[in-house]
Parts: structure tokens; sequence; C-alpha cells
């Protein structure tokens, strides 16, 4: 057990154990969130109803969609591993 006022810190990852923590998780999900809604939606219709003057493909429309579900998941990702990190970096103890 630890004592209250003991100076423990973990130590610190190195930035491929976190940038891994981040893009492999959300890289997954954006993978299922895709596979869903695409499911019901067809990239050719979305185009239709939202960008008529742009000449998309089904491949890009799928493309873009992945990417996009990429993009939000990792902003989650990145969200919660601001909000998990050790507060002991941050917040030092006062100079007596």
């Amino acid at each position: 057990m630890i004592q209250p006022g003991a100076d423990f810190d973990h130590p610190p990852r190195s930035r491929a154990q976190r940038l891994g923590a981040m893009l492999w998780p959300s890289f997954f999900a954006a993978g299922v969130a895709t596979m869903v809604f695409f499911a019901f939606v067809d990239p050719l219709e979305l185009r239709d109803m939202t960008f008529p003057d742009v000449s998309l493909s089904r491949e890009l429309g799928y493309t873009i969609g992945f990417f996009l579900f990429w993009s939000a998941t990792l902003a989650s990702s990145l969200f919660t591993w601001l909000l998990l990190r050790p507060a002991s970096r941050f917040n030092r103890r006062l100079q007596e």
C-alpha cells in the first residue's frame, strides 16, 4: 500500500505506446462503425442528398466515411488519454 505523501509516479510511456493506445482502438471502432453505418446507407444515395454536383464513386464514399469515423473515434481516445494521465505529474507538492 502506498503511504500518503509518498513520491510515487508512474513511469512515462514511450511515444509509440501512446500512439498505439490511441490509434489501434480507434481504428477498430471506426471499422465497426463503418460496417454498421454502410450496411444501412448507400454512399451514392448519401452523395445525392448532400453533394449532388460532386462526382464520387461508391468506394470513395466508403473511404471518406471510414476516415471520418476514424477521426471521431481517435478524438475520443485522445480525450480519454488526456483525462487519465496521472495527476502526480501535474500537481506537485508546494515548496515549504
